[in-house]
């Protein structure tokens, strides 16, 4: 019973600060001019956004960094599954933002020839799908995905700190490479900008 309790609690503090973010506090991270900037140029450099390019961002969070994309001159779409985020990032972005799963995208095949994926991917429980799904929302000739996540050597640190960390998957470059290609990426390769991961793929 005990244990339970602890896991319940777990569970419920995980989701309100990083899994599904709500509260205050969530707000204010979220919406912070500077969240996950860190990661913000990797990725940008990763999909070479120009103005001809429609981008989506899962788990879109505050929608922060779809200011920054914007600034390519690409379209830009973001979708996250928590309603606070979505009202924020709506607040904050000034592009459509979508309420809806990563393992079931809300969109038309082909209709993006960018995606990129922000500090969401760890807590994706069933990675393949997600990945699949970012495949067939995009563009058969450009598309390319850009996934920024956290490596199984930084478990235990600010990156992932416990207890957040026990609910979060880890993977070598390797697994993380071969997830990609097992949903169907025909190019696939992992960088460490800073320590962390950074998944590139092609359709």
């Amino acid at each position: 019973m005990i244990r339970r309790i602890r896991e319940w609690r777990i569970d419920r503090m995980t989701d309100r600060v990083a899994r599904r973010p709500h509260g205050r506090a969530a707000r204010e991270t979220y919406g912070a001019p500077d969240v996950h900037s860190f990661a913000w140029e990797p990725v940008l450099d990763a999909l070479a956004l120009g103005p001809d390019d429609r981008l989506l961002d899962v788990g879109c969070g505050g929608g922060i960094f779809l200011r920054r994309a914007l600034e390519t001159g690409c379209y830009a779409v973001g979708l996250d599954h928590s309603r606070e985020m979505v009202k924020l990032a709506r607040r904050n972005s000034g592009v459509e933002i979508v309420r809806g799963e990563a393992t079931a995208l809300p969109f038309a095949d082909g209709a993006f020839t960018a995606v990129s994926s922000i500090v969401a991917f760890f807590f994706f429980a069933e990675p393949v799908a997600p990945l699949r799904e970012f495949r067939r929302v995009l563009d058969r000739e450009r598309g390319r995905l850009a996934v920024y996540t956290t490596p199984p050597e930084l478990k235990g640190t600010p990156a992932a700190p416990y207890p957040l960390a026990t609910r979060g998957h880890f993977y070598t470059d390797s697994e993380l490479e071969g997830l990609a290609r097992e949903a169907g990426f025909a190019e696939a390769g992992v960088t460490r900008p800073d320590g962390a991961q950074l998944l590139a793929a092609r359709r």
